[in-house]
């Protein structure tokens, strides 16, 4: 995962993400005691809510520090550190969720994360995920990228927002039928006063790397500026996004 989380600020300031998410688990269709695994399971809100579903749970997240606020919270529930491309189980598993976590699987290493989570599922089992998709907060991302320009510095992308057609070939190479996908624009509200350079200073973290602090001010600054007029409405940030959300059945 191409992000090191502030867990404290997402949970206090972005609990968007995981309120959103809550109607991506009407597509899992197990029975109740079905073990279900959240991936990328952040300060496991979600993971509570399968398991008030009566599903068998366990978080996973490559962030020790998104696992420990999940303890915190939840010390009721199973979680673990553990990588989307590597993480094993001893027993495997019926359902796996993942919301808003693929997009941040560098592109290289899609089919690499897709082939180890068929791997973990039992025949018929259910992979059901929502994540960026195509053209998401393409507004905030191709400023961003003007604004370095200007600067004569590039804007990695490194952000993987696919489309159906880009992605359903590489559930099917491993063995998981797409049953249901969608790609739908989701502007989204933010929840403080400075939402755009609050969303921009947790989520657009690795292309500010070893910048001095005036200069990403600058950018942030400039950015919000020029995006007043497009993202801001009655009071109130809202970023462009574009979800894809996917059930794929293991065959």
């Amino acid at each position: 995962m191409n992000i090191q989380w502030d867990a404290k600020g997402y949970t206090d300031n972005f609990s968007f993400v995981h309120k959103y998410g809550e109607s991506v688990l009407e597509l899992i269709d197990a029975k109740a005691g079905s073990l279900a695994v959240d991936l990328g399971c952040g300060n496991g809100a979600l993971t509570e809510k399968l398991a008030e579903r009566n599903y068998r749970v366990l978080g996973v997240d490559a962030s020790a520090d998104m696992i420990g606020t999940a303890k915190s919270l939840h010390p009721e529930l199973d979680f673990k550190v553990a990588d989307a491309l590597e993480f094993e189980l001893s027993d495997k598993a019926d359902v796996i969720f993942s919301n808003a976590v693929f997009h941040w699987i560098d592109s290289d290493k899609q089919e690499q994360m897709i082939e180890h989570i068929s791997g973990q599922l039992k025949p018929g089992g259910q992979l059901v995920c929502e994540f960026g998709g195509k053209g998401c907060a393409e507004a905030i991302h191709s400023t961003l990228e003007k604004n370095f320009a200007k600067r004569g510095l590039i804007y990695p992308r490194t952000f993987y927002f696919p489309s159906i057609g880009e992605y359903s070939p590489i559930l099917e190479k491993f063995g998981l039928r797409v049953e249901y996908a969608v790609l739908f624009d989701r502007p989204t509200e933010q929840q403080t006063e400075n939402g755009l350079e609050d969303w921009i200073c947790m989520f657009v973290k690795k292309p500010f790397e070893n910048m001095d602090t005036e200069t990403q001010d600058a950018i942030i600054h400039e950015t919000v500026d020029m995006l007043r007029p497009v993202l801001y409405h009655n009071g109130k940030w809202f970023v462009d996004y574009v979800r894809i959300r996917i059930k794929a059945r293991r065959v």
